[in-house]
């Protein structure tokens, strides 16, 4: 038996990965899918100084209150920085670190720095009456739609976790000055359905710990855990 601790990204909840917790859970695993703050139920605890250091401290808090080692680490989309930051933290615990369809930050980077589209939607946010909200993304024509999810019935129970994102999340850098983080094995998950215009950066040839690269594809949109669960959850149980 191995943990999984799943952190959803940027709008969403830890809802988004129903699909996923039979998947891992029926294989004999542990699966822990926390809410960051400022989403979903927690949604009232949002404002202007919630941030990427929040989400790493909800995250590490996870992990240790609950004693858990050997965790299978997987952040989605913006979460990329969140569990870069909570490796760092806490890499003695972390066993695989997975970036699904994720933001790979290096030391001192913020999501503006990884994505300088997202400078215009800070920009926004600034200029908007709240001063920090970011509404989430539009839904797009098929066959991108809402996050990558298309089927119709799908796209409704998305937007029933959908949450205005505080801008500090995008604006704080993660810090990843822990030489022990370096260690541990990476998994970078791909989905190959994405708008044009949205770049992801290359991914090394070689790990931070000196092994090769390990990076697969899933040929969906966004929000994988969503579209093809099973196919995700085969690809994250090769890891346990």
């Amino acid at each position: 038996m191995v943990d999984y601790v799943l952190v959803h990204g940027a709008w969403h909840t830890g809802q988004c990965w129903a699909r996923m917790v039979p998947l891992l859970g029926g294989a004999g695993h542990r699966v822990f899918t926390p809410t960051l703050t400022g989403y979903g139920d927690t949604a009232y605890r949002a404002g202007p100084d919630v941030g990427l250091e929040t989400h790493v401290e909800d995250i590490v808090d996870v992990i240790v209150r609950n004693d858990l080692t050997d965790v299978i680490l997987v952040g989605h989309s913006y979460a990329g920085m969140v569990v870069s930051g909570v490796v760092n933290e806490i890499p003695d615990r972390i066993a695989q670190l997975v970036y699904l369809d994720a933001m790979v930050p290096e030391d001192g980077e913020s999501a503006a720095d990884i994505h300088p589209m997202t400078r215009t939607m800070i920009d926004d946010a600034l200029r908007s009456e709240s001063g920090w909200r970011m509404p989430p993304l539009p839904e797009l024509p098929s066959p991108f739609g809402l996050f990558g999810v298309t089927d119709p019935a799908d796209i409704t129970w998305v937007k029933t976790m959908l949450s205005d994102q505080p801008v500090r999340c995008l604006q704080q850098a993660v810090r990843l000055d822990d030489p022990g983080a370096a260690a541990v094995p990476r998994t970078h998950i791909h989905c190959t359905v994405k708008p044009e215009g949205i770049e992801r950066r290359p991914v090394s040839a070689v790990q931070p710990n000196g092994e090769p690269a390990r990076v697969w594809e899933l040929p969906t949109g966004h929000d994988c855990m969503i579209t093809m669960p099973e196919e995700l959850a085969g690809l994250l149980l090769r890891l346990a």
